[in-house]
């Protein structure tokens, strides 16, 4: 099996609107990602067969972006909660609403979509370098 098919064959496997609601159901995160390795373990081996060095150099990569954008939406939660806990107590003492308030489905497509076309670019450079390679070898 080639890189490509194996590559759209996870990327259909992990559907993030599944995953999300085996979050809202509760589920850990453990429990989610030992799942999928479960339930893709034969496509898993292979694509690591497959795997090269500089493509394990940039699985670091994607890795670390990863990493950036968990502390990014941290930052994101908590600066949120820090001004809804000031605007309350504002409200609190003013019984004023605040009018300009961005919805957090909003912050979340955005960061959602983002995300996802990264993944996607990863994913397609990966399958570029592979066949380049595979065409200048």
């Amino acid at each position: 099996m080639s890189i490509n098919k194996i590559l759209n064959s996870l990327e259909k496997s992990w559907e993030r609107d599944h995953i999300l609601l085996n979050i809202k159901k509760g589920l850990g995160t453990d429990e989610i990602v030992n799942e999928f390795l479960l339930k893709n373990e034969r496509q898993i081996t292979q694509l690591n067969s497959l795997l090269r060095p500089e493509d394990i150099d940039l699985l670091s990569q994607v890795e670390k972006l990863s990493t950036c954008e968990s502390k990014l939406i941290n930052e994101i939660k908590n600066l949120n909660y820090l001004k809804n806990n000031k605007n309350h107590q504002i409200l609190n003492k003013k019984n004023i609403l605040p009018s300009n308030r961005i919805s957090f489905n909003k912050i979340s497509s955005f960061m959602i979509n983002w995300s996802n076309k990264f993944v996607v670019i990863a994913l397609l450079t990966i399958s570029a370098i592979a066949l380049s390679k595979q065409a200048w070898a």
